[in-house]
């Protein structure tokens, strides 16, 4: 794992202080899953198994997000006066803008262009993940409202001290964005598309909340998808063996070499993530003349199902829409989950009952021209993340009469 030093800075409260830690391993076990949010059985505060311990040290330390490949741990710290941990925020030292699924390299163009240097800034996130969470998080029994003020203002004080361009806090609670705002964040919106579960007892049930025509070709698509002898396992816990990762790590790399040039995640990731978190983790395999052909990978939280990576070494008709998008909605109504998130973009997850969703980030933009270029930019794209969603909205391929 790459390691540095640690410093301090003082943030707008007094009582508080900010130290940076250079990877997560700066953190106990229990201290992270002392944050509201980042452990299961918390009553209070839904699980997201990607801002847990387990996950985030894997990337660290299998070598997906370090210094060498442009994600430098920058984790806060804050402190009281006596050394107590009250929260923290994960956060990476960039030198680029790849893995993240917000887009600024408009911004970063403009700014160098006009001679400033954008690179490296500050990326409050979960790398390679387009999944919201908390970013300001919180040790349970704290303040959270004054915990999370003094998150902010520490992201700010930081940015400042290391003298970079810009702070980035994406894929954010609207909870946390508001926080941020408040401390002089530039508020940005973008759009994805989420399954709610409304309370279906079997996938039937859902169906039978789509309008007739949207009802049959959804059956029609599901069966075609499984039409050249297919079959489906789901493997979680227990029964993601090494061998059930080194199939999937091989469709992984087939379709992601051939989408981004350079798939993110390596091997070891897999293995890592199966030793500390199996039971958090949801494999969707397909399975044709006895071995798998393609698979998703999908993340079990207490209240959703986050949707990641598909691959595959075969093309058939609709199997991607079976294995990603289908299967996540029978699961999430088995297990009782709220709501099932897809991953980023993809209008077509619409017709198949994925409903518009708006997702939020925040920025800080220490150069006042760059942020004022930024602030109008962004303006104008919230008015059209809003225009367009009301679009998406009326066409849902719900029943008309039960959305009434």
């Amino acid at each position: 794992m790459d390691q540095g030093d640690e410093g301090d800075g003082q943030t707008a409260n007094a009582d508080y202080s900010i130290r940076v830690a250079a990877g997560i391993g700066a953190f106990t076990y229990d201290e992270w899953n002392g944050f509201a949010g980042t452990a299961r059985g918390d009553v209070e505060t839904s699980y997201n198994p990607l801002v847990s311990f387990a996950f985030l040290s894997a990337l660290e330390d299998s070598g997906c997000a370090v210094r060498r490949t442009g994600w430098q741990g920058h984790h806060l710290r804050l402190e009281d006066g006596q050394g107590r941990l009250l929260g923290a925020v994960p956060c990476y030292l960039k030198s680029h803008s790849q893995g993240e699924y917000v887009f600024d390299h408009g911004w970063s163009d403009a700014f160098e262009r006009a001679g400033g240097r954008y690179y490296p800034k500050l990326q409050s996130a979960v790398p390679f993940s387009p999944v919201t969470g908390p970013r300001l998080l919180v040790t349970r029994g704290e303040d959270s409202a004054g915990v999370k003020a003094g998150l902010a203002a520490g992201l700010k004080a930081v940015t400042q001290k290391l003298g970079v361009s810009s702070a980035h806090v994406t894929f954010a609670q609207e909870s946390d964005v508001e926080v941020l705002e408040a401390a002089g964040f530039l508020h940005r919106t973008d759009q994805q598309f989420h399954f709610f579960n409304e309370g279906f007892s079997t996938y039937d049930d859902f169906l039978a909340t789509l309008a007739s025509r949207k009802r049959k070709a959804m059956k029609k698509e599901r069966r075609e998808a499984l039409a050249n002898g297919i079959s489906i396992d789901r493997l979680t816990g227990k029964n993601l063996t090494e061998k059930a990762w080194d199939d999937f790590f091989a469709f992984y790399m087939d379709t992601g070499s051939r989408k981004w040039g350079r798939p993110y995640l390596n091997r070891q990731f897999f293995s890592l993530i199966g030793e500390r978190m199996a039971d958090d983790i949801l494999l969707v395999m397909a399975k044709r003349n006895g071995r798998y052909i393609a698979g998703a990978i999908n993340f079990i939280g207490s209240d959703a199902l986050y949707g990641r990576n598909w691959g595959c070494i075969e093309d058939h008709p609709f199997l991607h829409f079976e294995v990603c998008y289908h299967q996540a909605i029978d699961f999430a109504i088995e297990r009782k989950l709220k709501v099932v998130e897809a991953g980023a973009q993809g209008e077509h997850k619409l017709a198949r009952g994925y409903r518009p969703v708006t997702m939020h980030s925040a920025h800080y933009i220490a150069h006042p021209g760059l942020r004022n270029a930024v602030a109008d930019y962004l303006r104008r794209e919230r008015q059209e993340v809003e225009r367009m969603s009301e679009y998406l909205e009326e066409h849902t391929p719900f029943r008309k009469d039960i959305e009434e």
